[in-house]
């Protein structure tokens, strides 16, 4: 996606492109073989999913061609996690990458040990004491719930992001707020989870045993061997290693 001349032009496949991803199964399908993989285009060729999409169909609300209710469908079946993952943006992990991205954002700190060696803020923990449980909470409660706003703790968007980007949250589904008559309405909300709630605590931290270090060169050369026509240096913003 990019701005030119102040309206926002995606990127993409023409209609009849044999190579065109044309449903968020299929979608899937490609996660699980590269990997991971941003939704929106970036500096890094070819490496997201827009750029493997029509450009046509983006944002019109029609469930079996708009990408971006294909990220709300994909969210919903748990197969792949989707989140703010790169570099702050939206996009997917398969569930046998995430553990490289979890070693390798966390360091091995699971959060409750980040947080006993003060590696992370308070207005963090004040967000995962409410999802400690393995729920799934929209965004609005838990901001209101965790004490954000005027008289409390600031950014709470940045501070989603974060925890996102370390792989201690997911985005696993959206919802619309429900009326006192019980009529959805309004835009689709986020609703967030721990990983290890999404699968399990195994599935995510299976990767501790190798070093951060290892992990992170890892997701570089599998993402340099799948999209070589990306830039490395945006490759490695992206991919935070």
């Amino acid at each position: 996606m990019s701005n030119e001349n102040g309206s926002w032009i995606m990127q993409g496949l023409d209609w009849d492109d044999p190579l065109r991803i044309r449903s968020w199964r299929e979608l899937i399908s490609w996660i699980n073989e590269v990997g991971f993989l941003p939704l929106f285009a970036s500096d890094a060729r070819g490496f997201s999913a827009e750029e493997h999409v029509s450009p046509l169909f983006w944002f019109t609300g029609d469930p079996e061609q708009d990408p971006w209710l294909w990220r709300e469908a994909i969210a919903e079946t748990g197969e792949v996690a989707y989140g703010k993952f790169f570099a702050g943006r939206a996009g997917f992990v398969s569930k046998e990458w995430y553990p490289y991205f979890a070693n390798a954002r966390r360091e091995g700190y699971d959060f409750d040990a980040a947080w006993d060696d003060e590696r992370v803020q308070r207005r963090y923990k004040a967000i995962m004491d409410l999802l400690e449980d393995g729920s799934e909470q929209p965004g609005f409660l838990l901001k209101d719930i965790a004490g954000f706003g005027k008289d409390g703790y600031r950014n709470f968007e940045g501070s989603m992001t974060w925890l996102q980007m370390h792989t201690y949250l997911v985005i696993r589904r959206f919802r619309c707020r429900v009326s006192g008559r019980g009529r959805p309405y309004g835009m689709p909300i986020a609703y967030y989870q721990k990983p290890e709630a999404l699968w399990d605590y195994e599935s995510v931290t299976n990767a501790y045993s190798e070093k951060p270090e290892k992990s992170a060169e890892r997701i570089l050369r599998r993402a340099r061997e799948r999209f070589p026509k990306a830039d490395p240096g945006a490759l490695k913003k992206l991919l935070g290693v």
